[in-house]
């Protein structure tokens, strides 16, 4: 007799930072194994494109406006949401936002404001999800960080210290949450090629490149795509109950190297 009873077939489930790279790749990933998604981004127009991806393939997708700093946004799109797909099973905290520069030059708002995208948001929406998921004896909340929390890297201004944040809290929520039937799974990219710090200037990407380089984070050019850490979040929510996937760190393979003189060729 299974200890627990099995996921359902369909599983609501809920994007933050939905309307592009690893928000928008999960969306659709998730909705292919027939999950409804409630998408949800400040930018409407392109999560209604994601949603139209997923629709024109059969999924059920759902687009509300969400900006996770806002508590009061939140409790509506969560509420929306709700009433739209019923109980959410699956929360997907993905919603990011980065500048780069020396953590002691960035101004006091420009740091603070990473850290309430990547730290008190996800905060703002496991206080309104994971009750509900107590109450049920299940769910999955899975966090996207990264791995700077780890091994930070210079010139991330606050992206380290709110991914580190990201990182314990996690791991104290697996600790409170434990016997409750609520999962909470870290998954930490590697570099991975997304919207996010498109927008930095040659003067702040060049000496960022400099000194990675220098400290060792810039071993080969190959990053992630976002569809990788799509796969990685669903193969972590279709983990089947009785089993917990804590931490799922993905990294770029490296380029191949060409093979030795005389060596077979594979």
């Amino acid at each position: 007799m299974p200890r627990f009873d099995p996921h359902p077939v369909t599983r609501p489930t809920v994007v933050t930072g939905a309307s592009s790279g690893i928000g928008a790749a999960t969306a659709i990933a998730l909705a292919e194994l027939g999950h409804p998604v409630a998408l949800g981004a400040r930018r409407v127009p392109e999560c209604e494109a994601v949603a139209k991806r997923i629709r024109d393939k059969g999924g059920v997708a759902f687009v509300h406006r969400l900006d996770v700093t806002d508590s009061d946004s939140v409790e509506e799109f969560v509420t929306a949401a709700e009433k739209e797909l019923g109980d959410i099973e699956i929360l997907v905290s993905a919603a990011g936002v980065v500048r780069f520069g020396l953590a002691y030059e960035m101004t006091p708002a420009d740091f603070a404001r990473q850290l309430d995208v990547h730290l008190a948001g996800p905060h703002r929406m496991l206080h309104r999800l994971v009750p509900g998921m107590v109450e049920r004896q299940r769910g999955d909340v899975v966090l996207i960080g990264s791995d700077c929390s780890v091994s930070p890297r210079p010139r991330m201004g606050a992206y380290n210290a709110a991914k580190s944040g990201l990182e314990a809290l996690s791991v104290q929520l697996r600790m409170e949450l434990e016997g409750t039937g609520v999962r909470v799974s870290m998954v930490r990219p590697g570099p991975t090629s997304t919207e996010m710090g498109t927008d930095a200037t040659v003067e702040d990407v060049g000496p960022l490149l400099e000194d990675w380089s220098k400290w060792g984070f810039a071993r080969h050019p190959y990053m992630l795509r976002a569809s990788d850490m799509a796969a990685a979040v669903a193969s972590v929510v279709s983990t089947p109950r009785g089993s917990h996937v804590i931490v799922s760190e993905v990294q770029p393979e490296a380029p191949l190297r060409r093979p030795a003189s005389g060596a077979p060729q594979p």
